[in-house]
């Protein structure tokens, strides 16, 4: 067992789970960061630990096996997760999350939770030719975006922005909450003005002084060479747009439509020839249709059925900063048999295996 949850709260194996409460409240109590002489390494084992014995699944689970499946402290890698303490502790009406806070405040810094704009997907299909030179699309998405009217400021179009009062300028606003710990202190974004720190002095007439409007905004997207089926592309704030915080990201999910003669095989394409028995044996040259154009394949004569032509530099471009580099094109010989021989071919054939072919 890689850590004993029993010794970390200090009771017994067989300990009630009113046992269990009392010695978590009293290690926080101790060891929460925001007290003076806190430590915040042991309070997030005590937090780990009370979040496992204080469930009966989870404590049957740690008690027959070492480990908890279900995810301790509400997490396949363990640790706290406030949402597991609803309903609050004997005695007091308190609810945990509310004395403790947002987990990120709590351990990584003391500033208000940033916010963000929601991310969005699409779906688009393009040709098998696109997918391998790359190509660019425009779409309309419908969504939250900037006001077109204030770019986002929230005021109306030359008229001045004031300091928010409500926050003095600084988008954020300090919290004092009491609880069976002591007072706790946190940063929230200010209501008013969303954490810009300014408000209009008279709001935009489009979106009310929000900075946001819902419509539809026509993008461009950049579709790489040699994109799989599949594949997702990200555009970095292109998202639902918020106030006061950043745009979610946009993620566009691509569609190959198959080609019927030519398949991808990493940054190769491969294709097949139909080519004559006899040109087989004595070589030829054939005319194919390849995504750059018609080229002229010379078929020299063949050892074998399965024989594969390459092509040098007809195949997928290979990514890189000024890169002209390309894959290659690689023929595979397909024999084509006559269905039907005439006399005369026949007899032609019949020599043929006398001298040995």
């Amino acid at each position: 067992m890689a850590k004993d949850y029993y010794t970390v709260l200090g009771v017994e194996k067989k300990a009630s789970k009113d046992e269990i409460k009392k010695a978590f409240r009293k290690l926080a109590h101790t060891y929460h960061p925001d007290k003076k002489g806190g430590d915040e390494v042991k309070f997030k084992e005590a937090s780990e630990a009370y979040s496992v014995l204080s469930d009966d699944k989870k404590r049957a689970e740690y008690d027959s096996y070492g480990r908890v499946f279900s995810g301790a402290g509400g997490g396949p890698q363990g640790g706290f997760d406030p949402s597991q303490f609803s309903g609050g502790f004997d005695g007091f009406n308190v609810n945990v999350e509310d004395i403790f806070g947002d987990i990120s405040e709590m351990f990584g810094g003391r500033g208000a939770r940033s916010h963000r704009g929601r991310d969005i997907s699409i779906d688009i299909e393009i040709s098998f030719k696109e997918s391998v030179f790359g190509v660019t699309r425009t779409v309309l998405v419908s969504k939250n975006s900037e006001c077109s009217r204030c770019n986002g400021n929230g005021a109306e179009p030359n008229t001045k922005t004031k300091t928010c009062p409500t926050c003095n300028g600084k988008g954020q606003v300090v919290e004092q909450r009491r609880s069976p710990f002591g007072v706790f202190q946190s940063a929230a974004v200010c209501s008013t003005c969303h954490g810009r720190k300014t408000v209009p002095e008279k709001p935009c007439t489009t979106c009310k002084g929000h900075g946001i409007e819902h419509r539809q905004e026509e993008l461009s997207i950049a579709i790489p060479a040699g994109i799989d089926n599949g594949q997702m592309i990200r555009m970095t704030g292109a998202g639902e747009a918020v106030t006061g915080g950043a745009s979610g990201d946009l993620y566009i999910k691509i569609h190959i439509q198959p080609h019927k003669n030519f398949r991808k095989e990493g940054f190769n394409l491969v294709t097949e020839l139909p080519v004559k028995i006899t040109d087989t044996l004595i070589g030829a040259e054939y005319k194919l249709e390849t995504l750059d154009g018609t080229v002229t394949v010379k078929v020299p004569p063949l050892n074998s059925t399965d024989e594969i032509l390459r092509v040098k530099g007809k195949g997928v471009p290979i990514e890189g900063v000024g890169s002209k580099r390309r894959g290659d094109l690689l023929i595979r010989i397909k024999v084509e048999f006559p269905k039907k021989l005439s006399t005369d071919a026949k007899k032609l054939l019949e020599k043929l295996k006398e001298e040995g072919v």
